[in-house]
């Protein structure tokens, strides 16, 4: 893995440019720390340009998309009619808040959305719009509490912090503010505690939310919903299981608790249906949308919810002065008009069936793979540590970002941070042959870092990214 390294132009502008940000400080302790330790420095990757399904960096060097604007660009890179549709929307209307294109969009979502959720509030960001569809379930049910999962991310926000449980360290310092929400167990597939079966840990996760909850941490009248992902993506790209799903619908119903389904990066076809709910059968009361809407041009999220919860729910504020832009709006218009034309769901699905097939044996074939995890094209590669344990294991993600590193080399860019997870979300209509061949890359890569482990090679550190919030690992 020594051969593969920064490009010298990414390189000197992360270096003069990397007292401007965010960790600019701890990046040259924690990086003294791992060179100490033998461990090996990170490719890094800025975008000098972006097209279809590639990237180019500084250094004019290309790249398989698997990371995808962080699951943003449904139909690739800088889609020329999204493009010409949001040029044209800031040519009329520049930004002013009362503009046709909102009352457009409203209506051509409500036409897609999971049946019942007929009214929709629009944000700027998928934090926003769980924020803002956690404020309308505590308006609407008058109570105090929501129930969300551990794994869980749902933004950066202040609030979106306090839901999220993506670490042990995502509430420091910020306890005092979390007291209305209650963390529960997600329903993982491995590292499962006590021995159990996946089916035995689910029903545990049930019991947990049906009876644990109520009977010890908050009465049932108290806590106004239950918040999930369909498809939990930061924490790891964990799936539930459908039993899961529908008994927590099952629970929702009996307890008089609201389902809020987060699908700011499940919806919009990443799962191979238009929403990730569907694949359950389960229908939600409210639901966070955002990312995909807006081909990967412009901002544009929000919130869809039953008539009598969006209604009239005066306290329950949303929206922003830039939620629902003219350009957002015209961008949203338009990948739907892109969807339904081009039958964009139903390419997801058949390429979701060809990678599923690609990376069939890879869990019995590699040791360090513990498990291939997918619903659709959300699809994540989880490894396994020297000792054989997953979750956070610090050599499992060692592993995974040599992995990531070792891909990133070859020419495919992916997603590895905390988790012991490369994460793959390729482009809902990416070119099959292409997808196969980031496929291929992303093997030799398993391949390269298996044999390094048995070697005893040198595998890589805890960097951060630098700067900060514009390269990930």
């Amino acid at each position: 893995m020594h051969k593969y390294r920064t490009g010298d132009k990414t390189q000197a502008l992360l270096q003069s440019h990397r007292r401007y940000f965010r960790d600019g400080l701890r990046y040259e302790s924690v990086k003294a720390k791992a060179e100490a330790n033998g461990l090996v420095t990170p490719m890094q990757l800025l975008v000098d340009r972006a097209e279809g399904d590639f990237v180019w960096d500084l250094d004019r060097r290309r790249y398989i998309d698997f990371q995808n604007g962080w699951a943003t660009n449904p139909l690739g890179n800088c889609h020329p009619e999204i493009i010409d549709a949001v040029h044209s929307a800031q040519k009329r209307y520049g930004y002013h808040w009362e503009h046709p294109l909102r009352l457009e969009l409203a209506a051509r979502l409500t036409d897609v959305l999971p049946a019942g959720l007929s009214r929709v509030s629009f944000e700027v960001s998928g934090t926003e719009a769980a924020e803002a569809a956690v404020h309308l379930a505590l308006c609407y049910k008058q109570a105090r509490h929501i129930v969300s999962f551990t794994s869980s991310n749902h933004g950066e926000g202040l609030g979106t912090n306090m839901l999220s449980a993506y670490s042990s360290d995502n509430n420091l310092y910020m306890e005092a503010w979390a007291g209305g929400v209650i963390k529960a167990p997600y329903p993982y597939s491995t590292a499962i505690p006590a021995g159990m079966s996946e089916a035995q840990y689910v029903d545990y996760c049930l019991w947990y939310l049906e009876k644990h909850i109520p009977g010890y941490i908050a009465s049932a009248e108290n806590i106004a919903g239950i918040l999930i992902e369909p498809g939990l993506a930061e924490g790891g790209n964990w799936i539930p299981t459908t039993a899961f799903m529908q008994g927590l619908r099952r629970i929702c119903d009996d307890k008089g608790w609201l389902m809020i389904a987060d699908e700011v990066l499940t919806g919009m076809g990443r799962t191979g249906h238009m929403w990730g709910v569907e694949h359950y059968g389960v229908e939600p009361d409210i639901l966070v949308f955002g990312k995909n809407l807006s081909g990967g041009i412009e901002p544009c999220a929000g919130i869809a919810a039953r008539d009598e919860i969006l209604g009239d729910n005066p306290r329950a504020s949303s929206g922003s002065t830039f939620a629902g832009t003219p350009a957002g709006c015209a961008a949203g218009l338009k990948t739907l008009e892109i969807y339904r034309r081009d039958g964009v769901v139903e390419q997801a699905s058949a390429l979701a069936e060809r990678a599923r097939s690609r990376m069939a044996d890879w869990e019995s074939k590699y040791g360090i793979v513990n498990q291939v995890r997918g619903l659709g094209l959300l699809i994540g590669v989880a490894f396994t540590g020297l000792e054989g344990a997953e979750g956070g294991n610090d050599a499992a993600i060692s592993i995974a970002r040599s992995v990531r590193h070792a891909a990133l080399g070859r020419g495919l860019w992916a997603i590895c941070e905390s988790e012991p997870t490369v994460r793959l979300y390729p482009a809902l209509t990416m070119d099959e042959a292409i997808l196969v061949e980031g496929l291929d890359i992303l093997e030799e890569a398993i391949a390269e870092v298996e044999a390094t482990v048995e070697s005893g090679g040198q595998l890589l550190g805890d960097y951060p990214a630098i700067p900060s919030g514009v390269v990930g690992f």
